[in-house]
């Protein structure tokens, strides 16, 4: 009998055993897309398919990656490419020098230099020009060659705040 209750003692061990070091170590490493929830900014700022991340948490340095450059479209007239690397200094409700993401508007691609997170809106800079749109609108992280409605033929419409203003 006492043989069957160290069995039993010893399979109940083994199994209460924690997860190995390697499972807790990869849980314990929040994705990129948590990170930007950690700063106040939605996961939708970023295309689906980030495939790492590094941040210098003193600075706030940060570089995002991506399997390579992106592209896709909103509302029909806003395009939008990522490269294959994003990278800017990130802190709470703004991330600034930001490279790697660029729109097109009318017939130029500008680049988008800073992010600002005021209230429920995202402000987008371009240096010389800067456009709000409601956070709602990057609830979601668009796709590569499609954006947000990959399987329908609807192009996702962007709600833009009226506040557009150039400096």
């Amino acid at each position: 009998m006492s043989v069957t209750i160290i069995l039993l003692i010893s399979a109940f061990l083994l199994i209460s055993q924690p997860l190995s070091s390697s499972t807790a170590v990869a849980d314990e490493h929040p994705t990129a897309y948590d990170l930007l929830g950690d700063y106040h900014f939605p996961e939708g700022i970023l295309p689906k398919g980030v495939i790492g991340y590094d941040l210098e948490p003193s600075t706030g340095k940060f570089h995002a990656y991506l399997k390579g450059s992106c592209s896709f479209s909103l509302e029909g007239s806003y395009q939008l490419k990522y490269k294959s690397t994003v990278s800017g200094y990130i802190s709470k409700d703004r991330i600034t020098s930001l490279t790697g993401v660029s729109v097109k508007v009318l017939f130029f691609w500008l680049n988008i230099v800073e992010v600002v997170r005021s209230g429920d809106d995202l402000e987008f800079s371009v240096g010389i020009a800067s456009a709000s749109f409601p956070l709602s609108n990057f609830f979601e992280s668009p796709q590569c060659g499609c954006g947000v409605n990959c399987g329908s033929s609807e192009v996702r419409k962007l709600k833009l705040n009226p506040s557009v203003s150039s400096i």
